[in-house]
């Protein structure tokens, strides 16, 4: 839960809204309560009653509220054939507005973003909060910024997103999104890849490692360190619309202990296999057939990517400037048993244990996928907040829902009063500067005629 404030004067502003205070949600996505909807709208209490006090009390009533979800809400938007259907999506959100309702605030709606919109919003965000699109200048008239936007990659639970500017011809015309802001006209590709989020991704590599050892009652993991097992059973790995196709005619109650090898190069070679780098009928594909034209200028990655490269710097003590830095980190954690992972990060053990598949997925994302090389990688910066704000989708779809950022460019009479004060000031320091230039001069003469 994210709590934005920007002064009363809001009207075609930019570069005021910020992030006043933010919530971790208590438990799992609410796509995960499809068998139990009412437990959806109780894990948000311990956030909105945080918003009952983050908002002061004579705001409740105008304070607008949304709604958004993606990814894992998509996945239960799909039928049993892949194609979207109702699923458990209305089971779950339906809770969730009624608990949203009951609160003081002015609740407008939710929305399941489509994965193009997601993209968009995470770039709009960072663009906005880098103020790449319009800032104030010292004046107090607006300018734009001769520099260029960034593109944002995204990696979440379910999903994973790219978007970026580009002059390029795109191909396909799902992957283009064209918008005006503040008077400039944007031509961006976006492609959002639904069953490549972080949680999806381990499950499905769970899959193919199940299906290659023929579900035994032992099976290897050559990305989990030596040292880790864990008994899991079927239904915690099939249970997903991106693994149901995988699922073997066996009892999902059955269990199976997975026992970790740490072996970097087979760790590579499945994680390799989620992918499809062959298919193409356009001139240039990322990956699973999907057009993307060759990426340029600077980005700026989040989410999970953040916290997948933070890992390597601040626990593995590795830096991360070339692709050969992500791919060695990957076969280091690989290689690192169990116990030595957990007495370097005793507060991550939950999620220690996928680090290395993680690493190895980004890895091929980035340089087989989205084709960053030696020369574009170190265009990417990994950054999780920009100033005291986070970087990702929440704030550019609260910045359209509340129209913040208009069309067109605003007019300078807004900054009129603004500008007043700066030449008040100018004023002042040119009075000074000719007085003591007059003194200065003065001094001078009387000195001169003294001699």
């Amino acid at each position: 839960m994210f709590v934005y404030k920007w002064p009363a004067d809001k009207e075609n502003d930019t570069g005021v809204v910020s992030e006043h205070s933010m919530c971790d949600v208590e438990g799992p996505g609410i796509s995960s309560y499809s068998s139990n909807p009412p437990a959806a709208g109780t894990s948000l209490v311990h956030c909105l009653n945080q918003a009952l006090r983050d908002v002061p009390k004579e705001k409740h009533v105008g304070t607008p509220l949304y709604l958004g979800a993606t990814a894992g809400m998509r996945l239960l938007q799909l039928g049993p054939e892949g194609s979207v259907g109702s699923g458990g999506c209305a089971c779950s959100t339906q809770p969730v507005a009624a608990t949203l309702k009951s609160y003081p605030f002015d609740f407008r709606g939710s929305k399941i973003l489509s994965g193009e919109e997601e993209g968009v919003f995470g770039w709009v965000t960072a663009n906005y909060l880098l103020e790449n699109f319009i800032k104030r200048g010292w004046l107090g008239e607006w300018i734009q910024p001769q520099k260029k936007t960034l593109g944002a990659m995204d990696f979440g639970g379910a999903s994973t997103q790219i978007t970026f500017e580009t002059r390029d011809t795109i191909e396909d015309p799902r992957n283009e999104v064209m918008l005006k802001l503040y008077g400039q006209t944007y031509k961006v590709y976006t492609h959002s890849f639904l069953c490549y989020g972080r949680d999806q991704v381990l499950k499905r590599l769970l899959s193919k490692l199940l299906q290659a050892e023929r579900y035994q009652a032992i099976v290897s993991h050559p990305c989990w360190p030596m040292g880790y097992r864990k008994t899991l059973s079927l239904s915690s790995v099939y249970n997903s619309p991106c693994t149901e196709k995988e699922m073997p005619n066996l009892a999902l109650d059955t269990t199976v202990t997975v026992v970790g090898t740490g072996n970097g190069s087979l760790c590579a070679m499945h994680v390799n296999k989620l992918f499809n780098f062959t298919s193409c009928s356009f001139s240039h594909c990322s990956f699973d057939g999907i057009f993307q034209p060759e990426v340029s200028g600077n980005f700026i990655a989040f989410s999970a990517f953040f916290y997948t490269v933070d890992f390597i710097q601040a626990v593995m003590g590795r830096p991360v400037r070339l692709p050969s830095d992500l791919k060695d980190a990957a076969e280091t954690i690989c290689a690192t048993n169990w116990s030595e992972l957990l007495q370097k990060a005793p507060k991550l053990e939950k999620r220690l244990p996928d680090y290395c598949a993680v690493t190895m997925f980004v890895y091929l994302l980035t340089t087989k996928g989205y084709n960053f090389n030696n020369h574009s990688f170190p265009n990417i910066t990994f950054q999780k907040k920009a100033g005291d704000t986070s970087i990702g989708w929440a704030l550019g779809y609260m910045l359209n829902l509340t129209n913040m950022i208009p069309a067109e460019k605003p007019s300078s009479h807004k900054s009129m009063l603004y500008n007043y004060w700066v030449i008040l000031i100018l004023l002042f320091v040119i009075t000074t500067l000719t007085s003591l230039v007059t003194a200065v001069c003065l001094l001078r003469r009387s000195k001169s005629g003294t001699i």
